[in-house]
């Protein structure tokens, strides 16, 4: 039966997870509205969420395994604190290494999709 329940000793890795998510859906959003509002755009907030919602483009193979190296790093250094500490200062430092590694792992994206979208 105890595999039925999971196998993690913290009942609430999933809220962590969504946490995580959520993080990386604002600040991706915050940045293309960024860069809307400064490439003079009428709307920038509308065309933020467009430009969100309107990736078909998959990333090329080097990008995407970079994002993806940044993505679990990230990941595995944040469990790495929570292994590491307890108590309220596990709460502090795990949220404060998860914002960090969400945050770089958003701007990387942000900035190759950038890129790619200049060139074409």
């Amino acid at each position: 039966m105890y595999l039925a329940r999971g196998s993690s000793d913290d009942p609430y890795v999933w809220l962590w997870v969504l946490g995580a998510l959520a993080l990386y859906a604002l600040i991706s959003y915050g940045l293309q509205y960024r860069a809307r509002a400064r490439r003079g755009s009428a709307h920038p907030a509308h065309d933020a969420l467009h430009d969100l919602k309107d990736r078909e483009d998959p990333q090329p193979p080097g990008n995407r395994f970079v994002s993806r190296v940044i993505m679990l790093g990230g990941a595995g250094l944040t469990g790495l604190v929570a292994y590491l500490t307890s108590g309220a200062e596990r709460v502090l430092t795990v949220g404060l290494t998860a914002a960090v590694a969400v945050t770089v792992w958003a701007y990387y994206d942000h900035r190759t999709e950038s890129r790619a979208s200049a060139r074409s």
